[in-house]
């Protein structure tokens, strides 16, 4: 099923991610540009601490716990950069 979110839940998740990750960079990739024959922009997410842009989502899903499931706890698995943040 596919959720597509309101301007409304992205304005609100932006204002709960600022001041908790890093705001990274948008930049142009000459060598992508040159072999699409486009520009081609790069968000560079792996510049977050974790290494990865899975932390935006994992904290936007913190977010929006009720109190009672906050109060459970949240246990994450993870073999990759999303492990580390």
């Amino acid at each position: 099923m596919l959720i597509v979110p309101e301007m409304k839940d992205v304005l609100e998740a932006a204002k709960f991610l600022e001041g908790r990750i890093r705001r990274t960079p948008v930049e142009m990739s000459l060598p992508l540009s040159e072999a699409a024959r486009s520009e081609v922009f790069l968000k560079l997410e792996n510049l977050q601490l974790c290494g990865s842009f899975k932390v935006r989502g994992a904290l936007n899903k913190m977010y929006s716990l009720s109190g009672q499931e906050k109060d459970r706890g949240v246990i994450t698995a993870s073999s990759g950069n999303h492990a580390q943040g």
